[in-house]
């Protein structure tokens, strides 16, 4: 057995992104125990972090030691008991997996199904809210699946109206486009480190609200996932009266994910929304010229996540191939419906550069080209620089 060694690869698939050298280092610091006074005043400046990342001044932050499908797991398990009902928004892979886990919970699982690629509708949610008393109303604020941006802030609202607590989604938006819980007065929202965060994966941010907190603590059973049951995580992170030992913490990860909210403020908050912003348009500039379509309307698309239809004739998985061979440029596939019909272009964190976007259509446009699709590559990048220079 020898020492592993990966390829350096250029990461501009639905996650993880590229991780920027600092973290790397960050990671590499010498690892002290879990109850260490120093890493104790680590996790107080990550807690605080957290809440001005999330705009959640007046939720419990912490993030869980697994990655974001734990921030739905908590969520989810948290929230509901045998017999809760649950309206689930599903317009993607991982609105269906919300609804998988609240049935695991014993839930009366209500789903508001959409076709792929939509934004979840407001007067369908507000309609399965009305129909009967509801615990819980999850959706995805950034569907991973589709790319495509639903109206959390209407959402939660609606919740609010109908006497429900919303469990919201923001793995992939989380640090790319507005996240705003206090505005969307939103009850628990969970993320992933490994997207526009650019921290490797394994980490979940999570929020919860005064109400989710109450409602955990008065639960009639016990919580059915003991690592995340937030009665026994805050025993821990919540620090009242000394740290009590839940779990032996990761904290090297920890490390990583202190570094990633660092380089963040540094950057600014909305300075990094805005380049999102400019590296999508300036990608779909590119795009565009080299006659590709996204398969979300602009209105709903996501910066940060970019699902391109596949043209006709075009063998999807051959092109992932060949960028992957001669470029190390790893792009995603579609997944479910969209297998086969969609690559999935990450514009995430660190990997949302002029860089990125000029490397990406270069490497796309020889592809298609293998293929017998020729693109005018000098066009599509002059198309892609004009946005860049705007």
């Amino acid at each position: 057995m020898q020492s592993f060694q990966p390829p350096r690869r250029i990461l501009m698939g639905p996650g993880p992104s590229d991780v920027p050298p600092r973290v790397l280092q960050a990671l590499a610091r010498p690892t002290v125990g879990h109850l260490d006074p120093a890493f104790q005043d680590l996790m107080e400046e990550i807690k605080t972090a957290l809440q001005r990342l999330f705009n959640a001044p007046d939720h419990a932050c912490v993030p869980l030691p697994a990655p974001g499908t734990a921030g739905m797991e908590a969520a989810i398990m948290n929230l509901l008991e045998p017999g809760d009902r649950a309206v689930i928004a599903v317009n993607g892979a991982f609105g269906g997996r919300m609804a998988d886990m609240a049935g695991r919970a014993g839930a009366e699982v209500v789903t508001v199904d959409h076709a792929w690629g939509e934004p979840v509708d407001p007067a369908r949610i507000e309609a399965a809210l009305a129909e009967a008393p509801t615990k819980v109303l999850a959706f995805v604020h950034a569907e991973t699946s589709t790319g495509a941006r639903s109206d959390a802030a209407t959402l939660c609202g609606l919740a609010r109206r109908h006497g429900a607590l919303s469990a919201v989604d923001t793995v992939t938006s989380l640090g790319g486009i507005p996240v705003d819980v206090a505005a969307w007065d939103a009850d628990v929202v969970y993320s992933g480190t490994q997207k526009c965060l650019s921290a490797p994966p394994g980490l979940s941010p999570i929020a919860l609200s005064k109400r989710a907190q109450a409602a955990i603590s008065g639960r009639k059973e016990k919580v059915r996932n003991w690592l995340c049951d937030f009665n026994l995580l805050m025993s821990y992170w919540g620090g009242e009266g000394g740290r009590t030992y839940h779990h032996t913490a990761p904290v090297n990860a920890l490390y990583g994910l202190h570094e990633a909210l660092v380089i963040l403020f540094e950057e600014g908050q909305q300075a990094a929304i805005v380049r999102h912003a400019r590296m999508h348009e300036a990608l779909a500039a590119g795009l565009a010229a080299a006659g590709l379509e996204f398969l979300v309307d602009e209105a709903h698309r996501l910066p940060q996540l970019n699902a391109v239809v596949v043209p006709e004739g075009i063998d999807e998985a051959a092109v992932r191939a060949h960028v992957l061979a001669k470029w190390d440029l790893e792009l995603g596939a579609g997944l479910g419906p969209l297998k086969g019909k969609v690559w999935r272009i990450g514009l995430m964190g660190a990997s949302a550069t002029p860089w990125h976007v000029r490397l990406c259509l270069t490497a796309l446009c020889e592809a298609l080209a293998a293929q017998g699709r020729p693109v005018d590559a000098t066009a599509v990048l002059a198309a892609a620089d004009a946005r860049l220079a705007g």
